[in-house]
Parts: C-alpha cells; structure tokens; sequence
C-alpha cells in the first residue's frame, strides 16, 4: 500500500470578506494567493526565512500555473493550504497544493517554479545546497 504524501507545510488560514465575491464565494484570483502565501511558508520551513533562501544568490519566479477548482469556500470558513513536491527538474521545481476545508478538497494547484539569478533575472540551476533540500523531500 502507498503512503500518503507528506506536505512541506499546511497553513491554515480563515476566509475573509473582502475575499469573497457577490456570489458570496471565495474569488478565484484569492486562491492563487492562498498558494503564494503557503509557498513562503515552505520556503521559511525549508531555509529559515526568505532572506535565508535568497542568501543562496538564486530566487524563484512563477513559469506556469494551473488551478482546479473543486468546491466553493465562504466568508469566516476554515481552510488548509498544504504543498507537495511533485518535481526537481535542472532548472525548475514544480509544486501541488491542495486547498482543504475538513476532508473537502477545495482547490487544486500545480504550479512550476524557475530558478534564477536574481541579478540577471536569467533561469539557472539551483546552488547543491538548495537542490539537496529540494532533493530530500522527494526522498521521503
């Protein structure tokens, strides 16, 4: 039997009311932040801080991504954003993130990642010590 995949992070985070729409539903550019935000989560799990990872002279820029959208969320409702690793590529990662509300999945996401030279905004593989964090979670 397959274990279930261990998330990087799982930030909750409560719906608020200007997130909604006249629908009374969460807005679907909202979730792409709900993503976001959840992402610096991880990367403050795995290097301490953004400045930690940066320290690293590499930075990430979003190159794609895709949203499923599932089941609507409300104003004051409790939600679950957790994140996986789903690749390492040479120059690239690509992350799942599941948005939960108790065991209803909300909203999917795939999202790939570039690295970059944060001077010359050019992709470049990642510094060995970023891969092999990176790397480790694929392990697990």
């Amino acid at each position: 039997m397959t274990e279930p995949r261990r998330p990087i992070v799982e930030m909750p985070l409560r719906v608020r009311y200007h997130e909604c729409d006249g629908q009374g539903i969460v807005f679907n550019a909202h979730y792409l932040a709900y993503v976001d935000m959840c992402a610096f989560e991880a990367e403050k799990a795995l290097f301490g801080s953004h400045d930690e990872f940066l320290a690293h002279r590499v930075d990430v820029v979003v190159a794609e991504a895709n949203l499923k959208f599932r089941a609507p969320a409300r104003y004051d409702e409790e939600l679950v954003v957790s994140q996986y690793l789903n690749h390492l590529g040479t120059t690239s990662l690509i992350f799942d993130f599941e948005i939960h509300r108790g065991e209803t999945l909300v909203q999917a996401a795939n999202v790939r990642y570039v690295f970059i030279d944060p001077a010359t905004l050019r992709p470049t593989p990642p510094p060995d010590a970023v891969r092999k964090v990176y790397a480790a979670l694929l392990e697990d």
